[in-house]
């Protein structure tokens, strides 16, 4: 089974558990996540499946669009509320709506910021969770992330909903605990939603169990995202046999396109990709990826 399925992702799993839950239900081997989403976080999880997964080095999800809570108070190790409370950070609260939203106006825009101690970054080829679960403090460097947008839509008592999009490596429970020391309170997130992960979103989605229903239905490459419309910024082309057997060989071949594009998509019929085509020169074209 070859495509791009978009899960809704349920709190409680880590993005391994829905790859995991995925090829048991379709009996496909080759699944792979575009991003990781913590497990503590819902929504928009983009799966490659079968021959796709060779797609992911020109896949980016780019900016992730996220709702969500943070809540002031106490802070904790994970910057979330899977962690430990960190004592020393509890403090009496006089947070007024408008003072949140000053601060978090302080994120918009390109900034630098130190990953959690306990994420996937890797360090000396280990992800710093687990050096943080060993009691180790991992030797993280600063990364340059973009927030486009941050709103702070409520704030009820110690509890603040807000909206974001933030760019691709961003961690926005790092920003969830900075507010809170800036704000001398302490803070951590408290519930994550993401509903789209760059072109792909909620409405796209399917949980888990739909997966299997569908799967068994024989419906569930209808709920796949629609090849054509996969990689935008490359044309689209489609082959004849003569072509197509060129392909499946690795030859170069001439086709039908003028945009002046470097790479295109190339097409068997409608629905099926069978390659990715690099210019050579003119309207010839060497096959980079083929997937027939």
């Amino acid at each position: 089974m070859n495509g791009l399925l978009i899960i809704d992702k349920s709190g409680g799993m880590t993005s391994h558990d829905v790859v995991a839950r995925v090829r048991r239900a379709t009996g496909e081997p080759s699944v792979g996540h575009l991003g990781t989403l913590d497990p503590m976080a819902t929504g928009v999880l983009p799966l490659l499946l079968g021959k796709y997964t060779r797609l992911a080095q020109f896949l980016n999800t780019g900016e992730k669009n996220y709702t969500g809570t943070i809540r002031f108070g106490f802070a904790t190790d994970t910057y979330d509320a899977e962690g430990e409370a960190v004592a020393a950070a509890f403090a009496p609260l006089h947070l007024s709506l408008e003072s949140v939203r000053a601060e978090a106006a302080r994120y918009v825009g390109e900034l630098s910021q130190m990953p959690p101690p306990f994420s996937a970054k890797k360090v000396g080829g280990k992800p710093a969770y687990k050096l943080a679960r060993e009691g180790k403090v991992p030797e993280l460097k600063p990364v340059r992330i973009r927030v486009d947008t941050f709103a702070i839509e409520s704030l009820d008592e110690d509890a603040a909903q807000f909206a974001m999009q933030i760019s691709a490596g961003g961690y926005v429970r790092s920003i969830a605990h900075e507010m809170g020391q800036r704000l001398g309170c302490g803070a951590h997130l408290a519930s994550l939603r993401r509903t789209a992960a760059g072109p792909f979103t909620l409405e796209q989605a399917v949980r888990l169990d739909e997966v299997e229903q569908l799967y068994a239905a024989g419906e569930l490459e209808q709920r796949m995202v629609h090849p054509r419309t996969l990689l935008p910024e490359m044309p689209a082309v489609t082959a004849d046999e003569a072509t197509l057997g060129r392909l499946r060989n690795g030859m170069q071949v001439n086709l039908p396109e003028y945009s002046g594009a470097e790479r295109v998509k190339i097409f068997a019929g409608q629905r099926e990709l069978a390659a990715i085509g690099k210019r050579v020169a003119g309207t010839l074209f060497q096959p980079v990826i083929v997937l027939i």
